[in-house]
């Protein structure tokens, strides 16, 4: 077998796995890098530099300084903020969203809807509102939240070690141009209309987290401290440039001072550590490389465009991309399907002389479109029980969802990422 014919028989296996999941989605990535190795598509350097990227060291950094606020109570108390503010259930789902939503541009997407279902869930109970009406926003909101900053969701930095390889990359607030309006939208989507499709469900359904967690014993300074940490982190990454630190750095910085000063303990900032992005993150970036290498996303880029025709319009090519994308995130993890698609899609930006910017933007807004499914994205499936719901349910209210935020993210990609800028 030739090496194109071996990548694109792993870029099957993994597709398929991703979908599947009979085997845990770190270690289908791992298989595939392995097995990359072992049949000599790529030398084991090449294969394993995804593990010591500089985003990989990001991630680490913020998983750290995200679950400070956690581990604290801060989320919790800026969670709480809701219930000073929102009396009727649509005011309360807007309100949710809101938090929610700026967040996750912030914090893990993930990370964020798991420490906030259970302070939903008790604002359901002392409200009376049922919990299946509040938790799916939740969780949406999560999801496009993720689109407001380089390191709301695994697949920001996905695309950005792509574009990082030709001597380009996105600015820390740049998915926002797109990710902003999404989440406004989403917020309108759900308080006129969205929110009559929400099951009435059963306030009493089965949850694992029907209790809160306990913060009074956490000292004040802590909750501050990690508050101001996070703030400085930000800050130090907007402002990279200028102070001369990369964002990597930044976010070590950040990590270290957190357990330095006792606000985490070293075994509490060891578990906060997500190693399953990181391993789903290093293995796909060896398949990624694998497309790059033998051509084999170059073939895959040129089916697609003998497709579409010999000059496809840009707008075409673009909702293509995207809907392609809104489609796999629903039925594997947004963060596989961000990483299956982006070799391709910069393969597709070679052979148009396209600007890859806008391809990979397209494909990372259309992957964190994980609304139609249980299964797109971890926090669905943790209100899944939580909420009492069905399949059915999230297709109700998740389908309309992504016709929505095509048509709010179509026009804003052609604006702000055009194919071919000027």
């Amino acid at each position: 077998m030739t090496h194109i014919e071996i990548t694109l028989l792993l870029l099957l296996f993994a597709t398929v796995m991703f979908v599947w999941e009979r085997i845990p989605l770190a270690l289908t990535a791992i298989i595939v890098c392995l097995t990359l190795v072992v049949t000599g598509v790529l030398d084991p350097k090449t294969a394993f530099n995804g593990f010591i990227n500089t985003n990989v060291i990001l991630f680490v950094g913020m998983f750290v300084v995200g679950a400070a606020l956690f581990e604290t109570g801060m989320a919790n108390r800026i969670g709480g903020l809701v219930t000073r503010f929102a009396k009727t259930e649509r005011q309360l789902i807007v309100a949710i969203m809101m938090i929610v939503g700026l967040l996750s541009g912030l914090l893990s997407n993930t990370g964020t809807a798991a420490i906030l279902i259970p302070v939903v869930i008790g604002i359901a109970a002392k409200s009376g509102f049922s919990r299946s009406r509040l938790l799916m926003p939740l969780v949406f909101a999560a999801a496009m939240g993720g689109n407001l900053s380089l390191i709301g969701a695994p697949g920001n930095l996905i695309a950005q070690s792509a574009l990082q390889n030709v001597g380009l990359e996105f600015g820390f607030f740049e998915y926002a141009k797109v990710g902003l309006p999404l989440l406004i939208g989403g917020i309108i989507y759900f308080a006129f209309f969205g929110y009559r499709l929400l099951p009435a469900g059963n306030s009493a359904a089965v949850s694992g987290f029907d209790q809160e967690h306990d913060f009074s014993a956490v000292p004040k300074w802590k909750q501050i401290m990690s508050l101001l940490v996070m703030i400085a982190t930000i800050l130090g990454m907007v402002f990279e440039k200028m102070i001369g630190i990369p964002l990597h750095i930044t976010a070590c910085i950040g990590a270290a001072f957190l357990v330095l000063v006792g606000v985490l303990t070293e075994k509490q900032a060891y578990h906060s550590i997500d190693t399953q992005t990181i391993f789903i993150f290093g293995g796909t970036l060896a398949l990624a490389s694998a497309l790059d290498q033998t051509g084999a996303g170059a073939m895959i880029a040129t089916f697609i465009m003998d497709l579409l025709g010999t000059e496809p319009s840009p707008a075409v090519l673009l909702m293509v991309i995207f809907f392609i994308s809104c489609a796999l995130t629903n039925f594997m993890s947004n963060t596989a399907t961000t990483a299956l698609l982006v070799p391709i899609g910069m393969s597709i930006a070679a052979n148009l002389g396209a600007d890859p910017r806008a391809v990979l933007m397209a494909i990372v807004i259309g992957g964190s479109c994980a609304y139609a499914t249980p299964i797109g994205m971890p926090a669905n499936l943790m209100v899944l029980s939580a909420g009492g719901y069905k399949f059915a349910d999230y297709l109700r209210c998740g389908l309309p969802l992504i016709f929505v935020a095509g048509a709010i993210a179509i026009p804003l990609l052609l604006l702000f990422f055009p194919f071919f800028p000027a």
